[in-house]
């Protein structure tokens, strides 16, 4: 039986894998694995998009206030998105799986990683500028709740790193995260539902590239689906306004 220190502990992990928080020594001494806390992506994702959605109160012009925003998303989560968002499209340069899967660990970025870094965070910025906080929690949390999906749909492509690590997923972690990230994305605003659409059809678009690319994931395919899945959100949310 799970008991509620138990779930806290899972948060806390949660917390701690995706963001820079130093809530570290909040942890048991004991290993929590993380395959038992993947449930709680979604709400460490709203908890990313509810801090940086902080600078939206400024006074200001609305397109500085959406760059402070976006800046200080990408330090509350050490760029982790960002960098396997560059590395999985420099990735899809190479010839043969193997080949990809050597250029994603290569730690410099080319081309195509830069110019799909500079599309996302400009289209992210534009997005923000007409949206309001809710916004942000409900998308940050989609995407979050996406890398778990991506998670329990496609094996580890490699036999380690962040992707193996987080590949045990049980069915009860996925439908919690689906729920917790619907319902987050549910109270977002009067476009939730081209929302889930647009994270839907970016979620798989990615998987279905990372399959027949990669043969599975890696920690660089979920954090090229949590950033564009949150992207997809705020832009579809953004048409909508």
């Amino acid at each position: 039986m799970m008991r509620p220190v138990d779930l806290w502990h899972q948060l806390i992990l949660a917390l701690v894998f995706l963001t820079r928080l130093p809530l570290g020594f909040l942890l048991p001494e004991e290993e929590v694995p993380l395959s038992r806390a993947l449930w709680a992506f979604p709400l460490a994702g709203a908890a990313v998009g509810a801090i940086s959605a902080l600078p939206l109160f400024l006074p200001g012009p609305p397109l500085v206030t959406a760059t402070l925003a976006v800046v200080l998303a990408i330090w509350l989560t050490g760029g982790l998105h960002e960098d396997g968002l560059a590395d999985f499209t420099d990735g899809m340069g190479g010839q043969t799986r193997d080949e990809r899967l050597a250029i994603m660990r290569d730690p410099a970025v080319g081309s195509y990683g830069t110019l799909a870094l500079l599309g996302c965070v400009i289209l992210r910025i534009v997005s923000i500028a007409a949206l309001g906080p809710l916004a942000l929690i409900g998308a940050a949390a989609a995407g979050r709740s996406a890398m778990v999906l991506a998670a329990s749909v496609l094996p580890p492509a490699r036999p380690d790193g962040l992707g193996r690590a987080a590949a045990r997923v049980g069915r009860d972690q996925l439908w919690a995260a689906g729920l917790i990230g619907a319902v987050l994305l549910a109270i977002s605003g009067p476009a939730a539902l081209a929302g889930i659409i647009a994270g839907l059809l970016v979620t798989g678009l990615v998987i279905r590239l990372a399959r027949d690319r990669l043969g599975g994931q890696t920690g660089d395919v979920l954090g090229t689906v949590a950033i564009l899945t949150e992207t997809a959100v705020l832009a579809s949310f953004a048409l909508c306004a």
